[in-house]
């Protein structure tokens, strides 16, 4: 009988988890897919939103502005990017000077500092390159950026090392709560025993959350579709650059990631089909089109890649979290969609707490709080680079020459805590694929290394588990 069962590893899973691993506790979280962050985690904007966009007294307010002071010490300790890059919010007419005074008093309701209005003017001193169109901007200097998945990599590989586990290729079929209080979870692979359950799975929370309690709940899947430039265009954004929202909505966003692409998006629109996440050339010519309204010189040319994402999307427009009253031992992390990725470390805190109290569970004394990423020959310097062939040689070999992956890297990922097992994993991991050629000249090699270091023949490596094999067969 495990002490609590968590559902989903996307960035509140492990977010949980982690927090979950300072307590003496046995702690799993299934997973539907292969790997963690494979759902919204890995796709979204990367934005850790200051707190002046949600309204005062809510839950998303709350845990907003909380998990976002909380990001620069956790990219320390875990060693994940992170950066403080600051934000605008554009106001293209006289009409909306009103409305960007609202967002500014919002945020000092929630608590965000150093929040300023600025003129179209002094915005462009900053931004050279938004359009001449911007007639005022709300200036947010709190606001950063981080790269999600390499987050959440981070959460699950420190809380693994804390002893919590992780079961893959689950799907969640149904939680029964027994007369003795405890809790089944059933999944198409088997069952699963606990005395709690942390319910962290995203646009099917509502799933979850309606086996158990009375009290239902909607979630509509939002989905978002995004475009990425390459590094060579980095240079027209160096903060994340919003649209004043407008009775056709909140427009799309204009930023740089960690790494140093630009990013455009997302769009929203609701969907049936949960799990629908194909991107489209309306999707693409939309969140582009939008996104020139802030930045006029965006060029098509520059885009590698679309990609999309489905937002978690309550219909009663706040997060569900805490325990459900009338199914004691049941927790939710419900509807958390943005600024879910900003709020998780509030979130995983408080929600563990509430887990520990409600067990009685111990502080360890053992927890181990930092954990190191893979060293990325890409950002090291040139003596840091000679150092790094000189203790393994492999550092010397470039397997992706878009992004300056080596082998000793995708060695690393492969073989390291929670390590990869497919092509995405990989991706996620070090950025091998990511770059120009997106993966053209670098799969052959990539994929020899993983099927070497995960002990399968070349025609099992997948893009993304099983279903994705990437070669048919063998040619005799």
């Amino acid at each position: 009988m495990l002490d609590c069962i968590i559902i989903g590893a996307g960035v509140v899973g492990c977010a949980v988890a982690r927090e979950l691993a300072r307590y003496s506790s046995s702690v799993l979280v299934l997973e539907r897919f292969n790997d963690v962050s494979c759902g919204a985690s890995k796709a979204n904007s990367g934005i850790v939103h200051a707190g002046f966009d949600a309204h005062p007294g809510t839950r998303k307010a709350f845990y907003n502005v909380r998990g976002a002071k909380m990001y620069p010490l956790l990219a320390k300790e875990l060693d994940f990017p992170y950066r403080r890059n600051g934000a605008f919010v554009l106001n293209f007419s006289e009409e909306g000077n009103e409305k960007l005074k609202e967002l500014y008093d919002q945020g000092v309701k929630n608590g965000v500092e150093g929040n300023v209005i600025l003129s179209g003017d002094e915005v462009r001193k900053m931004e050279p390159y938004v359009s001449d169109k911007v007639v005022s901007a709300l200036y947010v200097p709190a606001s950063g950026i981080v790269s999600p998945y390499e987050a959440t990599i981070a959460f699950a590989e420190n809380a693994f090392d804390n002893g919590v586990k992780f079961e893959f290729n689950q799907t969640v079929k149904d939680v029964v709560k027994s007369a003795d209080g405890t809790f089944t979870v059933r999944t198409d692979k088997g069952e699963f025993c606990a005395k709690t359950v942390v319910n962290c799975a995203g646009v099917h929370s509502d799933e979850i959350n309606n086996y158990v309690s009375k009290t239902k709940e909607k979630i509509v899947a939002r989905k978002g579709e995004y475009v990425l430039l390459d590094k060579a265009y980095g240079y027209l954004a160096g903060a994340t650059l919003f649209q004043l929202p407008t009775a056709m909505g909140k427009g799309v966003l204009v930023s740089p990631t960690t790494h140093g692409n630009i990013i455009v998006g997302p769009t929203a629109d609701d969907i049936d089909d949960k799990d629908y996440v194909d991107t489209t050339y309306a999707g693409l010519s939309k969140a582009f089109s939008q996104a020139a309204l802030s930045v006029p010189s965006l060029p098509r040319r520059g885009i590698i890649t679309q990609f999309s994402g489905n937002r978690a999307h309550n219909v009663t427009g706040d997060f569900v979290l805490g325990e459900r009253e009338d199914c004691k031992g049941f927790f939710n992390a419900l509807g958390v969609e943005s600024p879910g990725l900003t709020s998780a470390p509030a979130i995983g805190q408080d929600l563990a707490k509430l887990v520990a109290d409600r067990l009685g569970l111990k502080e360890r004394k053992d927890f181990n709080g930092t954990r190191k990423g893979i060293k990325h020959f890409a950002t090291m310097s040139d003596e840091e680079r000679v150092e790094a062939i000189k203790q393994n040689p492999l550092y010397g070999k470039v397997v992706c020459r878009c992004e300056v992956v080596t082998e000793a890297e995708i060695i690393d990922a492969v073989t390291r805590s929670l390590g990869a097992r497919d092509m995405d994993g990989i991706k996620r991991r070090t950025r091998a694929g990511m770059g120009r050629c997106q993966s053209g000249f670098c799969t052959p090699k990539v994929m020899e290394i993983v099927a070497k270091y995960t002990g399968v023949d070349m025609t099992q490596v997948t893009k993304k588990g099983a279903g994705s094999e990437l070669l048919t067969g063998r040619k005799e």
